[in-house]
């Protein structure tokens, strides 16, 4: 059996924590090492590895640390910025730990260094650091818009029943912004309901399923008519290719209140 579960940390991150029978573990983007520290004390379990998705302190600031206690490998892009990294991989290399085989796949825009680590399989897995998250995306800070659109077209491609680990709890605040943008969309609607439960109870909204992006995410449906209405309404141009759309909604974005 294998599980996956999420380590809080700071205001929104989530550390993921992969977890085999045998108390082995590995962890994605850990930010922090405290947490990590606790859960691995608490629950008597073992660090084998690492997972990096990209160079932010947020997603690599305990990495040293953890690696340094246990002694384990850490897998990342090969950027000197992330200097505990002992296995630097890239597109197209397999990452075989615990008993998950992930695919890298190359996904700049938010960093130029973004990866992702994709298991395929009867329950597909998704580990995209600042990329896709659950009903939005991360903002263009290093790379280009086209560069960030084709980064999510390539992830849209994977299996719809694939689960959608990201690394933050940001899905309320997405949502809204999507409700802006379609504000007829049925599915979205009840998205945000479910959210809206889960979080006053204070659950986390992820991982989501893939199928629920693209049906749910305008920025994995800027082709889609309604996206464009939406833009247009917004007085934003809404007549470009699909990677001009998705350009015109992330600059919506990052100044939406």
């Amino acid at each position: 059996m294998r599980t996956v579960r999420p380590i809080r940390a700071f205001s929104d991150n989530y550390i993921w924590l992969l977890e085999a029978d045998d108390g082995r573990v590995v962890v994605v983007d850990p930010g922090d090492a405290d947490p990590v520290a606790d859960e691995l004390s608490s629950r008597q379990l073992t660090l084998s590895a690492i997972l990096v998705t990209h160079h932010h302190f947020d997603h690599t600031g305990g990495v040293a640390e953890l690696a340094t206690a246990w002694g384990c490998p850490v897998y990342g892009p090969a950027n000197p910025a992330i200097a505990a990294i002992t296995h630097p991989v890239a597109a197209g290399d397999q990452v075989e730990v615990l008993n998950y085989r992930f695919e890298v796949i190359a996904v700049p825009g938010h960093t130029l260094d973004h990866i992702a680590y994709f298991e395929a399989g009867e329950e597909p897995l998704l580990f995209c650091g600042d990329t896709l998250f659950a009903g939005g995306c991360g903002r263009v800070f290093e790379g280009t818009y086209p560069m960030m659109f084709e980064s999510l077209q390539r992830l849209a491609m994977l299996p719809d029943e694939t689960r959608v680990y990201c690394a933050h709890e940001y899905t309320r605040a997405n949502l809204a912004f999507a409700k802006a943008v379609e504000p007829h969309n049925a599915e979205l609607a009840e998205r945000i309901a479910r959210v809206d439960e889960l979080r006053d109870d204070g659950q986390p909204t992820v991982p989501s399923l893939l199928a629920t992006e693209l049906a749910t995410n305008p920025f994995m449906r800027c082709s889609q008519t309604s996206v464009m209405q939406g833009l247009a309404a917004s007085g934003r141009p809404a007549d470009g290719a699909p990677e001009d759309c998705f350009a015109e909604l992330r600059q919506w974005k990052d100044n939406f209140r």
